[in-house]
């Protein structure tokens, strides 16, 4: 390249207007000279096309264009509103940039959107090369199909960074999915409202939870902000989920959202539903939760209305955001207290690695497609935790000094805790999740009692 450009400069010194003006000095003369000189000027323009002409093509064989790289289709939930996104897009555009072979291209869709339309893609096999999906029982049935690439020979290359306790996307003992982030469920709160209500410490236990809520009402707080409007009962899911998980224990829990579930109406059911259903019942709950969705119930708690929020750890950095809160240091968290100290304790916490990429068996790209995956999720994880979008699932071996405090805390209770369970609408079977969210508004509503909830879901997940 450098050389045809020192070819076309010196072609460039030789001025075209001398070489017809100046006969003398070439040794011409006369109307033959004059030919020849504009002969001689022809080639001139001619060599300088050509020159020009190479210059671009060499330009062209140093880097592919992007219609020459194999392209690499992912499809995600991280929007552009969604904390996810900076991460997911900055972690595809460095994948790019190392190598001129491959060309990944997400593609994203709104959370319930997504969810409808990933079952119908996976039955007409029309997936993507790698897809997000929840592991759990939502994946399940992508995985009893045959249509996700198994991924545990793709495993072994990463194996050193990702450990194998945080890897949820596991069925029949083989490894399907790539986790880049470990969301739990924690109660967030106002400590102002806490001081103005009189109270000095967090709660840990049931009792202490519940005389919480009595003296933030007696301050004029709500007591625990929610939203149970019809596109927001995942919201109250969240508070059920971490009751039960309380009341009855990791172990049985998994035992029974997962196989044969007759023992949903055993009498620890019973009672993580009566306790939960106390909730509203005392007015502990905002009364105006049926009306509003998560996004307005979220600006009361900013705002210093609601005294606290149970909600997934995602929601830390969010706190920093001047569009949401002014203050962020306002807020802190605590675990969901313990109910059966038995069973359970105040390091088990709903949640886990579920969000995973998965990638298409059927893809024409299927084995590369698996290391992208693994790629990505890693620079997502890293990505993620320092912008404040999620805890990591995989290991921190870089400077963490940009984290911000709530999502570095938050990152440290995941690495303290004795376990993870998936929320009830991941880790059950999407049939089973809708009545479990239909059942769990009207036991909201006092439309059924906590025995007919337990009931419904024994029935349920018996079939």
């Amino acid at each position: 390249m450098l050389n045809r450009v020192k070819i076309f400069n010196s072609i460039l010194r030789i001025n075209p207007l001398y070489l017809i003006s100046s006969g003398k000095r070439i040794g011409f003369s006369g109307v033959v000279g004059m030919k020849k000189r504009i002969a001689l000027l022809s080639l001139v323009l001619v060599l300088t096309t050509v020159v020009m002409g190479l210059a671009g093509c060499a330009g062209n064989e140093q880097k592919p264009g992007e219609n020459e790289r194999i392209r690499i289709t992912i499809w995600t939930i991280a929007t552009r509103s969604d904390s996810f996104y900076k991460p997911f897009t900055e972690a595809i555009a460095e994948y790019n940039n190392s190598q001129d072979q491959y060309l990944v291209e997400m593609v994203t869709f709104e959370n319930d959107q997504y969810k409808a339309k990933l079952p119908n893609q996976v039955k007409a096999n029309q997936l993507p090369d790698i897809f997000y999906t929840w592991a759990g029982g939502f994946s399940q049935a992508f995985v009893d199909a045959g249509k996700v690439l198994e991924l545990d020979s793709y495993y072994e290359k990463y194996k050193d960074d990702l450990p194998e306790n945080k890897l949820t996307a596991i069925y029949n003992g083989k490894l399907y999915g790539v986790p880049y982030v470990t969301p739990i469920s924690v109660v967030f709160y106002n400590k102002k409202a806490f001081e103005e209500a009189g109270i000095s410490k967090v709660p840990e236990t049931l009792s202490e939870w519940l005389n919480c809520c009595e003296k933030l009402k007696a301050a004029g707080f709500i007591p625990i902000g929610n939203a149970t409007k019809s596109d927001s009962t995942w919201v109250i899911a969240m508070l059920h989920d971490a009751i039960a998980l309380k009341t009855v224990g990791a172990e049985r829990l998994e035992k029974v959202l997962t196989s044969k579930g007759r023992e949903y109406s055993g009498k620890d059911f019973v009672e993580a539903a009566r306790i939960f259903r106390s909730f509203f019942e005392n007015g502990y709950v905002d009364p105006e939760a049926e009306e509003i969705n998560n996004d307005q119930a979220l600006a009361k708690f900013y705002n210093g209305k609601s005294g606290m929020y149970v909600m997934g750890s995602w929601q830390a950095g969010l706190f920093y955001n001047k569009n949401n809160c002014q203050n962020p240091e306002d807020f802190d968290f605590f675990p969901v207290p313990v109910i059966n100290a038995d069973c359970a304790s105040i390091t088990d916490y709903m949640g886990g690695a579920a969000d995973t990429l998965m990638v298409n068996r059927y893809s024409e790209h299927a084995d590369v497609a698996a290391d992208i995956a693994f790629r990505l999720a890693k620079a997502v994880s890293r990505k993620a935790y320092i912008s404040g979008a999620g805890s990591p699932a995989w290991n921190v071996d870089y400077n963490t000094s940009a984290v911000l405090p709530l999502p570095k805390k938050i990152a440290e209770a995941c690495e303290e805790a004795t376990s993870f369970t998936l929320w009830f609408d991941t880790l059950m079977l999407s049939e089973d999740t809708d009545v479990y969210l239909n059942s769990l508004a009207k036991l909201c509503a006092g439309e059924i009692t906590p025995e007919e909830f337990a009931e419904t879901m024994a029935s349920q997940l018996n079939k």
